[in-house]
């Protein structure tokens, strides 16, 4: 939503301070990772899969996501934190390394720049879709 936001001259909303800590993973990462557990996982087995981020904020992301893009910092808007809001997510992907030695490949700053360039250059795949999501959630109005 950041990316795609800025692209198209939107702000950015982030809840409170936007120094939410999440676990961030390329999609990828997050196939390949899927893929050994079905081919190699054990039965039964619950394997976390998570990212090399655990101190990354959102604020953060939308920073380097800005910057990216070459666009102004105004782009980010602080909305009013939602009650209950957690404050860190944290994934505890140790079993997967371990025991199917997965762990995510590649650079966070870097997948996030390849991340950004696909949504520059397939605007015709993601803009339908983000017009009728937006479509959805005004519908039932959120």
């Amino acid at each position: 939503i950041f990316t795609k936001n800025i692209i198209e001259g939107k702000p950015i909303r982030l809840y409170g301070d936007g120094k939410y800590i999440r676990d961030w993973l390329y999609v990828l990462d997050h196939c390949k990772a899927i893929d050994l557990i079905l081919k190699k996982g054990r039965p039964g087995e619950t394997y976390l899969v998570g990212g090399l981020t655990s101190d990354v904020s959102n604020k953060q992301v939308a920073e380097m996501i800005i910057k990216g893009l070459g666009a102004s910092k105004d782009m980010i808007e602080f909305v009013k934190d939602r009650p209950g809001h957690d404050r860190r997510y944290a994934v505890d992907w140790s079993k997967i390394n371990i025991k199917l030695n997965w762990k995510p490949e590649g650079d966070f700053e870097e997948r996030l720049k390849e991340t950004i360039d696909w949504y520059k250059n397939n605007e015709w795949f993601w803009k339908p879709l983000k017009e009728e999501a937006e479509k959805f959630y005004k519908k039932i109005g959120r």
